[in-house]
């Protein structure tokens, strides 16, 4: 699994992949985000060539010697630099998939899927409903 998810928009990208290597992440950062973004992370070897395709990056030390899991990049008292958000995604991912004790890995990108979809939708709304069954969004009843 390889994920990315913002924290301005909290727009989830979630992939089901083959294999987990440094060549499947960088391909799947290139294709998620637009160079110029910042990309935090731990400091995992895969992600050595993040800051080569026009995209920031930053780490956290998560060895144990460390035990850093956030810092302070530009000094404003307010620890930017951290992973957290994708790590609590993760988690509701495995909180999703608990229920089913046990997922076929060959539909796995399906529940993967429709746990990125509830993330991004967070609630249903009338909106949402109207477009999913093809009716008109608004109803103008003014002038």
């Amino acid at each position: 699994m390889v994920g990315l998810v913002g924290r301005q928009t909290g727009l989830a990208h979630l992939f089901v992949a083959e294999t987990v290597d440094a060549d499947t992440l960088q391909g799947f950062i290139e294709r998620m985000t637009r160079p110029g973004v910042t990309l935090f992370s731990d400091e995992w070897g895969g992600y050595a060539r993040v800051a080569a395709s026009g995209r920031a990056h930053q780490t956290c030390c998560h060895t144990p010697g460390a035990r850093e899991w956030a810092w302070d990049a530009d000094g404003d008292g307010i620890n930017e630099v951290h992973n957290n958000t994708c790590e609590g995604l993760w988690q509701g991912l495995r909180n999703f998939l608990r229920p089913f004790r046990g997922v076929s890995k060959w539909f796995l990108d399906e529940y993967v899927g429709i746990f990125q979809w509830i993330h991004t939708l967070k609630a249903v709304s009338t909106d949402f409903l109207r477009a999913l069954f093809g009716l008109r969004l608004t109803t103008n009843l003014g002038p």
